[in-house]
Formats: C-alpha cells, sequence, structure tokens
C-alpha cells in the first residue's frame, strides 16, 4: 500500500523488536487503568526531570488501539479526518483499485467534489463508507455462519 501524502508516517521502518515490546508494556499499562475516568502518566527523563499527562478515557483508547497496532509490528499511518484525498489516496486506505474506488463515487456512495478535473474524497466521509461497509460484511458473515450452524 503507497502511504497517502497527507499521511504523517510514525518512523521510514517498522518497530524493531525493542519498541514492540515497549509499546506492549505501555499497552498492558494503559490497559489495567479504569475505562471510564482520567489516568495520570508521569514522564521521568533521566536527568531526573519529570513531567505528568493526564490521559482522558478517550485518548488512553486511542493510545491503547496505536500501541496495539505497534506491539504486533504492524506500520500505522495517520490521516486527519478534515484532509481532502486523491482517489488514489482513498483507494489505498480502502484497499481497492483506483478504477473500484472511482465507481463508488460514481454511484455516489462516497460524496466527493470536483476540484479542476481531479475528485477530490474528505477523509471523514471516506472513513463513514468503510465504516458502513464493514458493518455490511460483519452481518452478512453473521448471517453465513447462522446459516453454517443450522446445517450442522
Amino acid at each position: 500500500m503507497t502511504m497517502p501524502a497527507v499521511a504523517k508516517p510514525l518512523g521510514d521502518r517498522l518497530p524493531s523488536l525493542g519498541e514492540r515490546a515497549a509499546a506492549n508494556q505501555l499497552r498492558r499499562i494503559l490497559a489495567a487503568g479504569s475505562g471510564d475516568q482520567d489516568q495520570k502518566l508521569k514522564i521521568i527523563k533521566e536527568s531526573g526531570q519529570s513531567a505528568e499527562i493526564v490521559l482522558t478515557p478517550g485518548l488512553s483508547a486511542l493510545l491503547i488501539d496505536l500501541l496495539r497496532h505497534l506491539g504486533s509490528g504492524d506500520a500505522v499511518t495517520l490521516v486527519p479526518v478534515s484532509q481532502m484525498l486523491t482517489t488514489q489516496q482513498a483507494a489505498d486506505i480502502l484497499n481497492v483499485s483506483r478504477p473500484f474506488l472511482i465507481s463508488l463515487l460514481d454511484r455516489s456512495e462516497i460524496p466527493h467534489v470536483l476540484v479542476g478535473r481531479h475528485r477530490r474524497i474528505k477523509a471523514e466521509d471516506l472513513f463513514a463508507y468503510k465504516r458502513r461497509r464493514d458493518t455490511v460484511r460483519s452481518e452478512a458473515l453473521d448471517e453465513l455462519a447462522e446459516m453454517d450452524a443450522d446445517l450442522l
């Protein structure tokens, strides 16, 4: 998958084994905290200086999700939801071909705008489509699993 031009890479490489272990350790620490209350994270530098950071439940959940991917050795790309994407960037995010994405745009399944002759898709609209698509797929898989269970 190519990286969208608007994405900010978290390094230019996959996480090392040490980084993966550190990500998993921090993820376990954050996950052990209460899910509905703020958590305080204290950073202590080698010089002895420290800083305390308050993590809201939403921020903790986001960090846990990010750390889960890094701990698994996955590459991570951040895309701001307000960003306008090219058709190739959007296709890469959905893991589909550009011609297939254009057919989705032509059928108005994903909102887009024309900038000159070029189509642009708001990342927010693309992610909304992705959530809808994933929900439909999940429901279809559940239905297949029920049908399979009925045959047994």
